[in-house]
């Protein structure tokens, strides 16, 4: 290796550590606002209680900088099963609009019937089998089930055991209810 070579590369790994630095500070200092505003309703709190209704959004704005932009969607959820989600998950502003859309069409389209939305509905409850699937007004005869069954399944927002019971995948719950979120009106 050269040496202009040797004195590329070293530069690049310390922009790179210098950009991990960076984000570490920028990770204490959220988690520090977040220790501050769960033990105070004061000015430093962080929630919804603050009076701010941009309370997100401005973190968000605090941890991207300077960059285009980013979107993120987080959600603390509590099934009526008892199960319980905390979910986080972003993207820059850059990474979405460079991304093939047309690569989401299949997984969106499973959502668009309203049978599976019924469907999807009851397994969050709790209803997981096709027996007790089958009981419910309005999903259809047993072969219809497992046609929407199938295509929940391949499109990723069921999951299926080995013992015949259906469920939301843990890391699709929030996604799931920020999609029917940004549907309704």
């Amino acid at each position: 290796m050269t040496e202009p070579e040797l004195t590329e590369r070293v530069t690049a790994l310390e922009r790179t550590v210098q950009d991990l630095v960076a984000r570490l500070d920028a990770d204490r200092a959220v988690d520090a606002d977040r220790a501050v505003g769960d033990a105070s309703t004061g000015p430093n709190a962080v929630g919804p209680d603050t009076g701010n209704p941009f309370w997100a959004l401005d973190g968000l704005k605090a941890q991207v900088g300077g960059t285009p932009g980013a979107v993120l969607y987080t959600g603390t959820v509590t099934l009526p099963t008892g199960e319980h989600y905390d979910w986080q998950y972003g993207h820059t502003v850059d990474d979405l609009l460079d991304a093939d859309w047309t690569g989401y069409a299949d997984t969106l389209t499973a959502l668009a019937h309203p049978v599976r939305l019924l469907l999807v509905r009851h397994i969050l409850a709790g209803t997981r089998t096709v027996a007790a699937l089958a009981e419910v007004d309005g999903l259809g005869t047993t072969g219809q089930l497992y046609h929407h069954l199938r295509q929940l399944v391949s499109a990723g927002w069921l999951r299926t055991s080995t013992r015949g019971q259906y469920a939301v995948p843990p890391e699709r719950v929030v996604p799931l209810l920020i999609v029917l979120s940004g549907a309704h009106r």
